[in-house]
């Protein structure tokens, strides 16, 4: 009998970090290390669309693994939100996004002269533009002949 309940008692620790629901985007990380170089509003827009520093995209796979993914994308204002102008071409991060996938994107600016690495940028949450009038309103901003994917920002938070 000892080493029955020894064994479910075991089971069940084995278990309980399974049951435990985490939301990663906002729990990675508990200390804000840099948060004087955190970039928000019309100054993230202005340095995103400068072309200068590190860009990232994230979304989920179908099999619940990380996708991470390098590209340049920009910033354009509509009224008071911010929404990033992502031209992907077919990709697995389209697939992610046509699934279902949330979006989380990463913005860093090149590190100063006596840096090792950079400290000013943001962490965006992002959530697909589905109005098709701010869709309409938004592409009048492409590049003729571009047809990006609009995302609002929804959060931002510092690097690290």
């Amino acid at each position: 009998m000892k080493k029955f309940l020894i064994t479910v008692l075991a089971l069940c620790l084995a278990l309980l970090p399974a049951l435990a629901e985490t939301d990663a985007v906002t729990s990675a990380s508990v200390n804000d290390f840099y948060a004087d170089g955190l970039l928000e509003g019309d100054d993230l827009m202005n340095a995103i669309n400068a072309y200068s520093g590190f860009y990232a995209v994230a979304s989920v796979n179908p099999d619940g693994t990380p996708n991470l993914g390098f590209y340049i994308y920009g910033c354009v204002k509509a009224g008071e939100s911010y929404y990033l102008e992502l031209g992907l071409s077919p990709n697995q991060t389209t697939a992610n996004v046509e699934a279902g996938s949330e979006l989380v994107a990463m913005y860093a600016a090149l590190p100063a002269e006596d840096a090792t690495y950079p400290t000013s940028g943001a962490r965006m949450t992002l959530s697909k533009v589905t109005d098709e009038a701010l869709l309409e309103e938004l592409l009048k901003s492409a590049p003729q002949g571009f047809t990006p994917m609009y995302y609002e920002i929804t959060s931002v938070r510092s690097l690290g």
